[in-house]
């Protein structure tokens, strides 16, 4: 059967398989102005401060809102829930607050919200999944009712960045009576759409905000209804795009986005995100070793593997970090496809017959995992390849007791490598270098004001990366998206689908 016979037999067998499904939504598009969407995994529980995965970030973002917001189009930071801020001294943030705003059970926003919300948070014992997001704030200081200082335990370059969306607004009795898992099952914000139903990792349903606040710089949403399900199957999701009951979809495979290019309106755009293996050089281990780490850079064919699952706008990084992003240093150390290099490093590092490694994957395709895996087989070195959940692999990585993981990164979304370099190599849960002078470049970086600083620093920690083989990044991602051809859709570099901005036809 070629090719074509197979999908077009997939995508049949599909769409019989769905028209049995008694919820099967009616058509999509604009008749019932209901935006219909897919994702293939299920969108985590929706307190913001405990999500992962980009699903359930998307949702999040959709209802609540941050004190202030980072407009991509131009690059600028725009007032959300915060008017006006400034810097009263390197270590304090002083913002006057909007007033006249409601959050969608009908209460009043203020400093109250803010000082319960950002003071909860940041406390260990709350369990915000990503703590290099909240522990640059020491406490947070409500001056009058609006307006709130926030204190930082480090002075950070990246904290208005950090506020732009990413650290949302809880309303603050709602808080304190319903906690964290009260936040995921009746999540309430001041966002531009509010949750009227869900089944948790299956379907939310978003309605148009008409409380939403006058001035927000996300503006009032075109579309009434947002639909979102999770479809494990992209054959199933392919299908429904092409027969009216989906309006959007994402992260097709290149070859299948070729596929349905006639049929649907197909979207390329780069993003945050890379691909990454890490390595803990701690131990008697051998990639303790920079010689076997160069090694393994050369044995992987990181240029076929970029061109076959990245698609075609993939690159290759040397450094470790996105070229998008601000201080990603492209002078550094080069390590080309070179098998015999590889084997002849391995032998002059005391390994002429390679070695066994265990490898776990996680968020990362298995036949990436299995290309690389392949390829560091072809110079001797014997890979386990296991994979495991997001969060299982990353407690794993933390404990010590794994010597290689690979999986993403999207820093947050947000254009400045203090979000990749600080989490893996500043000396937190994820740096398994512990690498003194590294954490110590990476301090000055993240927490001075001058830009040609910060640029220095983080240029001399990522040549120290590549010239010690310390990470091994892989490639650059985009995403194909897949619209209806009634949607107007414009996908940025975050990740981040802002549905808000979009409208029909």
């Amino acid at each position: 059967m070629t090719q074509k016979k197979t999908l077009l037999a997939s995508l049949l067998g599909a769409t019989l398989a769905l028209s049995a499904l008694h919820s099967a939504p009616a058509l999509a598009g604009k008749a019932d102005d209901t935006l219909n969407v897919a994702f293939s995994d299920e969108p985590e529980p929706l307190d913001s401060y405990k999500i992962a995965g980009r699903q359930g970030l998307i949702i999040a973002r959709h209802i609540y809102d941050g004190l202030l917001y980072k407009d991509l189009s131009s690059g600028e930071i725009k007032p959300a829930l915060a008017e006006s801020w400034r810097f009263t001294d390197d270590k304090t943030l002083e913002f006057v607050l909007r007033k006249g705003v409601k959050f969608h059970n009908g209460a009043d926003f203020s400093a109250d919200d803010v000082i319960a919300t950002l003071n909860t948070v940041i406390k260990p014992e709350y369990g915000t999944r990503f703590q290099i997001s909240v522990d640059w704030i020491a406490s947070v200081e409500k001056v009058d009712d609006y307006t709130v200082r926030i204190h930082m335990a480090k002075p950070f370059a990246g904290a208005v960045e950090m506020l732009a969306d990413a650290l949302p607004v809880y309303p603050h009795a709602y808080f304190a009576e319903k906690g964290s898992a009260g936040m995921a099952e009746r999540p309430v914000g001041t966002g531009p759409y509010k949750l009227v139903e869900q089944t948790p990792g299956v379907r939310y349903v978003l309605e148009r905000f008409d409380g939403h606040y006058a001035g927000s710089p996300k503006g009032k949403p075109a579309i009434k209804h947002i639909v979102i399900r999770t479809i494990p199957e992209m054959n199933t999701q392919y299908a429904e795009l092409m027969s009216g009951k989906l309006d959007w979809i994402w992260r097709v495979p290149p070859d299948q986005a070729k596929r349905l290019a006639n049929r649907v309106s197909i979207i390329n755009a780069p993003i945050m995100r890379i691909g990454y293996i890490s390595l803990a050089t701690g131990g008697d281990t051998p990639i303790a070793q920079p010689l076997v780490r160069k090694a393994m850079l050369h044995a992987i064919n990181r240029q076929q593997i970029a061109k076959v699952f990245g698609g075609e706008s993939s690159q290759v990084l040397n450094s470790a970090c996105n070229p998008l992003q601000f201080g990603c240093e492209q002078d550094v150390a080069v390590y080309g496809y070179d098998p015999q290099k590889a084997r002849d490093l391995l032998k002059e590092a005391g390994y002429p017959n390679g070695f066994e490694l265990e490898m776990v994957f996680a968020a990362m395709p298995r036949p990436v995992a299995e290309a690389v895996s392949s390829d560091l087989a072809k110079v001797g070195i014997r890979v386990r390849l296991n994979e495991n959940q997001f969060a299982a692999a990353v407690q794993k990585w933390r404990a010590g007791t794994l010597p290689a993981l690979m999986s993403n990164w999207g820093s947050y979304g947000i254009g400045d490598v203090a979000f990749i370099l600080s989490n893996y190599f500043g000396g937190g849960d994820d740096d398994m270098i512990k690498d003194d002078e590294l954490a110590a470049w990476l301090k000055v970086a993240d927490s001075s004001p001058d830009s040609d600083v910060r640029k220095q620093n983080y240029s001399l920690a990522l040549k120290k990366i590549a010239d010690q083989a310390y990470w091994i990044p892989l490639y650059n991602y985009n995403i194909n998206y897949g619209l209806s051809k009634d949607l107007n859709f414009t996908p940025q570099p975050d990740e981040f689908a802002r549905w808000w901005l979009s409208s029909w036809k």
